[in-house]
């Protein structure tokens, strides 16, 4: 296992990481270094694989609070992971801060025959010369998916603290791949996302596959999002596209989310980080608390929070608690309002949620000071400083000068 990082990730793609790319590693939250230092964002990780016969890299990327909390996360699983974690992990950590979906696990897989584990069926297609190229290792994604099945997930979900809800990215072949498990081993993830997919691919091969699945399917508790570049331009209608979205429009099944979205103005290649963007935003729609009326603010109460909350776990499968940031805002805002006792109310429900977090503590312990609770507050900054210490919180200094700050307060009264 080693750190996976943006100077060593440019070396292996031959990618050039100007300001973009280096803003989208700062998002990932990584703490400040000592100049000529490599930004972190994930760790490599190699496993012999047996369904496979061989090795395979995995590229993962853990939230930047991961280490200091006790959440459990839905986990991205991602076929080209090194040519998308940076971008990925940026967009991940964007949506999650603006409240429009939770963090999460992202599992890059890297490639080592890519047509052979990416295309469902053995295809030789047909060239413009009317000769047939020949694609002699195509048609092994279903043995690629029992790796993920036997291998794989036995492998995240035993490391890594994982919450019950997967989702499966794929871009080119990759999007091929998506639509080949959403109709043929729908039970694997929760939500698809099928950037740009290889439509045309055995004859239309995910066309008939998607069609057949949905046909007189009453219930499909299940997330797909497709997305298509400017591939078809020039192509009679309706171009295959068309014909998807034809196809998902006229589905009736109970729970099944879908969405297409045609993007023109990219190309094959650009299309991943958007269909990435918009595909988050329809899985984890209604995810950020609605603000009141011209304000950017929640207006309800924690109960209100709760429900909201609940109800969005009930949509995806999961149980779903109130993040602890999210808690920890409404805390603030009642306290900016001078409704003290309200906020220390909110902030005790806080650490009930999260008791072995720090920060929940520190609030906790900054609500009781500003209502003249010095002994109380002493108490909550001191269980902010241990359990600090103990997760290697890069804010441990701030919480001690609290504590200190409130003991020397105490002692001086």
């Amino acid at each position: 296992m080693s750190r996976l990082d943006i100077g060593r990730l440019a070396r292996r793609t031959g990618a050039r990481l100007g300001p973009m790319a280096l803003g989208l590693a700062l998002v990932a939250g990584a703490p400040a270094l000592s100049a000529g230092e490599p930004i972190t964002i994930g760790e490599t990780v190699k496993i012999q694989s047996k369904v496979m016969g061989e090795e395979r890299t995995l590229l993962i990327s853990t939230p930047a609070n991961y280490a200091r909390s006790t959440e459990r996360y839905p986990v991205l699983y991602m076929t080209d992971g090194d040519a998308h974690i940076v971008h990925t992990r940026g967009t991940v950590d964007f949506l999650a801060r603006n409240g429009l979906m939770p963090d999460c696990i992202i599992v890059g897989v890297t490639n080592t025959d890519r047509t052979r584990d990416l295309s469902p069926t053995h295809w030789n297609p047909v060239l413009e010369d009317g000769t047939r190229e020949e694609l002699p290792g195509s048609g092994g994604a279903d043995r690629f998916l029992d790796f993920f099945e036997k291998e794989l997930f036995p492998y995240v979900e035993s490391n890594y603290r994982t919450a019950p809800y997967r989702i499966f990215a794929g871009h080119s072949l990759g999007g091929l791949l998506a639509l080949h498990i959403f109709a043929t081993r729908n039970g694997m993830f929760n939500a698809y996302i099928a950037a740009s997919p290889s439509l045309r691919w055995d004859d239309d091969y995910p066309l008939r596959a998607v069609s057949a699945f949905l046909k007189d399917r009453k219930e499909c508790d299940r997330t797909l999002f497709v997305t298509m570049a400017n591939e078809e331009q020039g192509d009679s209608k309706p171009t295959r596209f068309d014909r998807l979205y034809g196809i998902l429009g006229a589905s009736g099944a109970k729970g099944f989310v879908w969405g297409c979205k045609l993007m023109a103005d990219e190309d094959h290649g650009s299309v991943v980080l958007r269909s990435h963007y918009w595909g988050l935003r329809l899985i984890f729609d209604g995810w950020r608390l609605p603000p009141s009326p011209g304000s950017r603010q929640f207006a309800g109460t924690l109960e209100q929070m709760k429900a909201h909350y609940a109800s969005l776990g009930k949509r995806l499968g999961f149980a779903v608690q109130p993040p602890e940031q999210t808690v920890n805002l409404l805390g603030y805002q009642l306290l900016g309002q001078k409704k003290n006792d309200e906020a220390i109310a909110v902030f005790k429900v806080n650490i009930e949620l999260y008791p072995d977090a720090a920060n929940v503590y520190d609030s906790l312990g900054e609500a009781q000071e500003k209502s003249g609770l010095l002994k109380e507050a002493l108490a909550s900054y001191a269980k902010a400083v241990e359990n600090a210490a103990r997760l290697k919180d890069n804010r441990l200094e701030i919480f001690t000068k609290n504590r200190d700050r409130a003991a020397a307060a105490l002692k001086g009264k």
